[in-house]
């Protein structure tokens, strides 16, 4: 057999987690090779762009310690790199108190540093951008362990870290089978080109396409939806252009209700805000509709306007909506039914020895360092070592068997499904 392709462990998909899960295996002296179907740094899947948000604070428990940890992560490979990824800001979580999600969020940061703000107090907290309704209780939730990602920074760094920690990367490798035909024998992974590359172990992490894959070498039906969403961006009215900057200390915020919006504070383009809706439209990564996000009415944007109306209401004094985004960058989520991460091992005839990480629904990029932990360990030792009060039964495969809807929950969801 040739060495040169013969591996440790192959990892496919080139995204934050596979990136991350590179990185951490050439730290372990694991021989690694990292395969992407595309250029790598490509802005056709999850992992792109110039902002992601980063918080402690989330309806579920177990969320927060891999926040900690991966925010810890970033700041070690930061070091290690020699610059920065993540700029730090506030994170405001505001809703009506009535809101089980956003209740949630209030009593699972009872532990840690956090002031509740009522309207008259965020008004003076933020240079008066936000206007909360004064019915419904609606209040707001500072925390400190905000900031704003460089998504595409971020995945080069741990790239450019697991190179030098002597992994292999090439890009432009479509994978297009993995079988494995005895169990002394290692995995193999064939590729478009005609190649066959030998694993140890494998780990699959490619994103949106995780589905397709993962059925057509193992005939599983992982319950991950693709599903495109669209970025906007927002003019700030002027002479407030300074006051929405990270530089000033406005937060990355959160508000739970219909719709689901996020933000990061003015960083990518003067005087733009990135404000967006969390949600989007089921599609096939392959054949997307790039336009998508109109709705059969040509006047009417199903992932626009909503967030619109919510600026219009919201923070009508410093930010201008009638006309809609100025700009706007497709992306994609890969859904869950219950939101919930993918990672677990495959099995059948693959058994430990094929890991798969996928479904992280629109919020797992700020985790991309501790589930590329997780996943090196899992294929280096059987299983990982995770922080206090995660589960990784909540992310295992066969709570779907169980449970077409998956992990049980008391609060809302929060991504919007918009069927066309």
């Amino acid at each position: 057999m040739d060495s040169s392709s013969y591996f440790d462990v192959i990892v496919i998909g080139a995204g934050i987690m596979g990136s991350c899960a590179a990185y951490h295996l050439s730290k372990l002296n694991q021989k690694t090779l990292l395969l992407e179907q595309f250029d790598l740094l490509h802005s056709l899947g999850s992992s792109h762009g110039h902002s992601r948000t980063t918080r402690l604070t989330y309806p579920e428990s177990f969320y927060p310690p891999l926040v900690s940890l991966s925010r810890s992560l970033f700041l070690s490979a930061e070091s290690e790199a020699g610059y920065t990824v993540l700029t730090p800001t506030p994170h405001l979580d505001m809703g009506p108190l009535s809101d089980l999600s956003f209740k949630s969020c209030i009593d699972n940061s009872s532990s840690t540093e956090h002031t509740l703000l009522d309207n008259k107090s965020l008004k003076e907290r933020f240079s008066g951008a936000f206007d909360l309704p004064e019915i419904d209780g609606w209040t707001a939730l500072e925390t400190p362990l905000g900031g704003v990602l460089n998504p595409t920074k971020s995945v080069a760094m741990f790239q450019s870290l697991a190179a030098r920690h002597r992994a292999v990367i090439r890009d432009r490798t479509e994978v297009t089978g993995i079988k494995k035909e005895a169990a002394s024998e290692p995995v193999q992974v064939l590729t478009a080109r005609g190649e066959v590359f030998y694993g140890k172990k494998v780990i699959i992490t490619t994103g949106a396409w995780t589905h397709k894959l993962v059925r057509s070498v193992s005939g599983i039906e992982l319950p991950i939806e693709p599903v495109h969403t669209l970025i906007c961006y927002w003019k700030i009215r002027e002479g407030h252009e300074g006051e929405l900057t990270a530089t000033a200390g406005f937060p990355t915020f959160t508000s739970y209700g219909v719709p689901n919006i996020y933000s990061t504070p003015c960083i990518e383009y003067p005087n733009l805000i990135k404000i967006a809706m969390h949600g989007g439209i089921p599609c096939d990564p392959n054949h997307r509709d790039w336009q998508v996000g109109s709705s059969k009415e040509p006047s009417e944007n199903t992932l626009a306007d909503p967030v619109a109306q919510w600026i219009s209401k919201f923070m009508p004094a410093h930010v201008e909506a009638n006309n809609g985004p100025v700009m706007t960058q497709a992306c994609m989520y890969s859904m869950t039914p219950d939101g919930d991460f993918i990672i677990d091992f495959l099995g059948g005839e693959f058994g430990k020895d094929v890991v798969v990480a996928g479904g992280f629904s629109g919020h797992g990029f700020k985790m991309g360092p501790a589930v590329g932990k997780i996943l090196a360990e899992m294929a280096v030792q059987g299983e990982a070592t995770v922080p206090d009060g995660v589960d990784m039964g909540m992310f295992s495969i066969v709570r779907f068997q169980n449970n077409p809807g998956g992990n049980a929950k008391v609060h809302a969801a929060q991504v919007s499904v918009h069927e066309t």
